[in-house]
Formats: C-alpha cells, structure tokens, sequence
C-alpha cells in the first residue's frame, strides 16, 4: 500500500480551520471565507484609502519600498493561524498562506527575485525554521521564482515590535539588516506574514536600495488594518 494512502487512513486528513475532513489544508468553504484584502487601499503601504490613492503617511513619509500587495486582511481566522505557525510549530499554515499570496500577486509586475523577512540565528535557532521562509518557498514554486536565501541578514537581534509605537518599532529596526551587492539592479520583492505599521519592511528595503536593488515590492501574506 501507498506509505500516505496508509496514514491517510489512519490519521484522515482535516480542515486547519473547521477540522472536517479535507484532502486540503483548508476545506473550499473555509477557503472561499478567508478575509481577502480587497477593499481600495493605499498602493504602497496597503492600508485602506477611499479610492485607493496614497495614504496620507505614504505622502509625508514616503516609504524605502515602492508598492505593497497583501492578500488577507489580518483579522479572524488569520489572528489565529499565523501566531500557531510562528510560534507553535505548525508549519501546515505556511502553504496555505504562500498559496493566498501567490493568488495575490499573479498579475502584479513579476520581480527577479523573493527574499523572505529575514530572522536572526538566535531565533531560528529558538524556533528551527524562518516562518516568513516558509511562505515564500510555496510562492516562489507557485510563481517559478527565485527564492533568494542569501543576500539579505539580520545582524541584529532586535526585540518583537509587538506593542511598539511606531516610532519605537522605527528605532528599534534601525540597522538591523544587511545586504550584499548581488542585489545591484534588481527588482526584489520582500515576504512575510503580515505588515503592521511597515517599518520592518522599510528598513530592509532601505537597505536594499543601498546595496544597489533598483525596486522593491511588499508582498505580504495578511495586512493588520488601522482600528475604524
């Protein structure tokens, strides 16, 4: 017998959300129920506009990165799914999430490379994998892209930007990352879960234009929206 027809009927496979029985990670109607960010928003940070011009951070401020694409919107079930792959291990969610995303983004300008948000070793030593990685490997292979797991580091160990205040979360990521020149002229296109105020990717997107990226493109799994 098939080694996974075997454990398929011994442990059958189930829904991560409902748990009724599904030959998917997520079952269609559980699928089909996912917030998917498709309100008019802000086309360099994501977070929603009237009629989807540029917010009025992104005029002031104007982020290192040039767009942003998110697939969900970072509400129920997503608050539930990404912190057990992040902290819990369980790395069934991150195909699902790399499969919304590359949905996403399938009509979007096509970059040369993927480079996930990276984490420093003392993380991933803690943890044993790079959850943002784990997305963009099921992107990349969705999208016949390069994943690039070399040109970008975290040098620093920086706290979680959880509770921060911005300006915190902006001090906080300073110099935190670096990037080889491999990079020069090329269009990258940054991954992680989610984007909350954007400073992770910012700074990482500064550093990429530094080293000599000509273009950076967000493309995030779920974008945490500012309270109504």
């Amino acid at each position: 017998m098939n080694i996974r027809l075997f454990f398929n009927r011994l442990f059958p496979p189930a829904c991560l959300l409902c748990s009724g029985h599904s030959t998917r990670a997520l079952c269609p109607e559980c699928h089909a129920d996912l917030p998917w960010h498709r309100q008019p928003h802000c086309p360099q940070c994501a977070t929603p506009t009237p009629d989807g011009q540029l917010c009025g951070a992104c005029l002031k401020h104007p982020p290192a990165f040039d767009r942003t694409l998110a697939a969900l919107v970072y509400a129920f079930p997503l608050d539930r799914l990404i912190p057990h792959l992040k902290y819990h291990g369980r790395l069934a969610v991150a195909p699902v999430l790399g499969e919304c995303l590359a949905r996403a983004v399938a009509s979007a300008p096509r970059p040369d490379r993927l480079i996930a948000m990276p984490l420093h070793t003392q993380r991933i030593r803690e943890r044993g994998f790079n959850h943002a990685t784990e997305i963009a490997r099921e992107t990349a292979k969705r999208l016949r892209l390069p994943l690039d797991v070399a040109s970008c580091r975290r040098i620093r160990d920086t706290p979680p930007q959880m509770g921060l205040k911005h300006a915190a979360r902006q001090r906080n990521v300073r110099g935190a990352f670096a990037c080889s020149e491999g990079v020069r002229g090329l269009h990258i296109a940054l991954i992680d879960d989610v984007m909350t105020t954007g400073t992770s990717f910012d700074e990482l997107a500064a550093t990429l234009k530094r080293a000599g990226a000509r273009e950076v493109s967000c493309w995030v799994a779920a974008r945490a929206l500012p309270p109504p």
